[in-house]
């Protein structure tokens, strides 16, 4: 939980729930905190679990068929190894691995000797930025590992005939609000439509009144607008490319409209 420095203005969001993990101390969102005398605190609603080895055997997908691995999130490489590890998979020195951004691939150093394997990576963090490099491997093999929630098309693959298996190894479960645990935000941000899920599940009688709601990502706007509530902060947009960008440039026109 973040504590922000007192200020002289009336502005009317005082605390905010971030729903996700609490980042390292250099996140925009310390200095956002202390900019505008917020309290910020990061709870997700969702959590994820790693499917067991049964369960993933079910899928009936043999790892060392595969020659390459798409990676779309850290939580992905988590799983992957961890299930390579419970399965008793040796991991060859040739396999590649494609990610979409460059701070997935960088995440791969804790499992991986990083300069000892052939990794590419896109700029993005969308899979078109990898086609490239995935056509030019044609006659690679390819694992996705996906999330439940993730277990969609991917019609992009398909266009350019990637040999492609998709392999659910994690699912996404709302993380559940305990009894007497305080519920007094002025504003929330989600990240994901499982969090607009899970907090209907946990307030099924959830009535939005003067609580902004902000997110990021257009599935997730969707998911608010689905669910009938008012969606007061949107990123990522031309000029406000990240949550705490759209976060920082809504709090400042509050401060504006609080000393009128």
């Amino acid at each position: 939980m973040i504590v922000g420095l007192k200020t002289i203005l009336a502005l009317k969001i005082k605390k905010i729930l971030i729903s996700q993990p609490q980042p390292s101390e250099k996140s925009p969102y310390f200095e956002i905190a202390k900019k505008y005398g917020v309290d910020i605190v990061f709870r997700p609603f969702i959590k994820v679990e790693g499917l067991s080895s049964k369960e993933f055997r079910q899928q009936k997908i043999s790892l060392p068929e595969y020659t390459a691995v798409i990676f779309t999130a850290r939580t992905a490489i988590d799983h992957f190894f961890r299930l390579c590890e419970c399965l008793r998979v040796t991991i060859p020195e040739t396999m590649r691995y494609f990610c979409t951004t460059e701070t997935i691939a960088l995440y791969l150093q804790k499992y991986i000797a990083y300069r000892k394997r052939k990794i590419f990576f896109g700029n993005t963090g969308k899979l078109n930025d990898l086609i490239p490099a995935l056509t030019k491997h044609a006659d690679e093999k390819y694992l996705l590992p996906v999330s439940d929630v993730n277990n969609g098309e991917y019609p992009l693959l398909d266009q350019h005939n990637i040999n492609y298996t998709k392999a659910v190894m994690y699912r996404t479960v709302s993380n559940d609000f305990k009894p007497g645990e305080p519920f007094d935000y002025d504003m929330l941000v989600f990240f994901s439509p499982a969090g607009i899920q899970s907090l209907l599940k946990n307030f099924p009688n959830f009535e939005q009144g003067d609580i902004k709601i902000g997110c990021f990502g257009p599935t997730t706007a969707k998911a608010v607008h689905d669910a009938r509530l008012r969606l007061d902060v949107e990123a990522p947009q031309p000029e406000l490319p990240s949550m705490t960008a759209a976060l920082e440039h809504f709090l400042k026109e509050q401060s504006k409209a609080a000393k009128k």
